[in-house]
């Protein structure tokens, strides 16, 4: 990861969410990797909270949080899959204004390496909604580890050459 020490970090406020019919804050471990990866980086964890497995739900979710000015990015973990309770995927095609395809192309390249051919079970995914990026990875640790450390970390920081996310965000709402 190309770190230009030489640029000033910018941290972000990341809105996390767990999309998931079980889990609670005493065993949301997917989350608790990311809350604390997102402030061990220097972002503000603007806030957090688990939903269950309801597409309206999250819609309504990610909307208020897409309108919200202090939060510049989404990331999400869980309801990815294939299962018909999995509805993270459908959910963002609501917010959406555009896709992000190259995510979730490198997040199951990257996969690869640790689970074989079964990332293709994952749909992992990213959209840019109203000038908001929101990033959908799985729920397990692993994967919640390979989107942070491998992708998230380096494009959410400034300094990150030879391009990044952050840098991207003054022009995202550009007509």
């Amino acid at each position: 990861m190309p770190i230009d020490e030489s640029r000033i970090f910018k941290p972000i406020r990341i809105a996390l969410v767990t999309v998931s019919d079980t889990r609670t804050r005493a065993d949301d471990t997917s989350g608790d990797i990311l809350a604390n990866r997102i402030e061990e980086a220097g972002h503000e964890l603007a806030k957090r909270e688990i939903i269950r497995d309801d597409a309206d739900a999250l819609v309504e979710l990610l909307q208020g949080w897409i309108d919200d000015d202090t939060v510049d990015c989404v990331i999400s973990t869980g309801g990815t899959g294939l299962t018909g309770r999995d509805v993270t995927p459908e959910a963002l095609d609501r917010v959406k204004d555009k896709d992000i395809p190259g995510f979730g192309e490198l997040f199951r390249w990257i996969s690869f390496e640790t689970i074989s051919t079964s990332t293709i079970q994952s749909r992992a995914c990213a959209v840019l909604a109203k000038g908001t990026y929101i990033f959908a990875l799985p729920g397990s640790n692993g994967a919640v580890k390979d989107g942070w450390d491998r992708i998230l970390v380096s494009q959410l920081d400034s300094r990150h050459r030879p391009c990044n996310f952050v840098e991207l965000m003054p022009r995202l709402r550009e007509s």
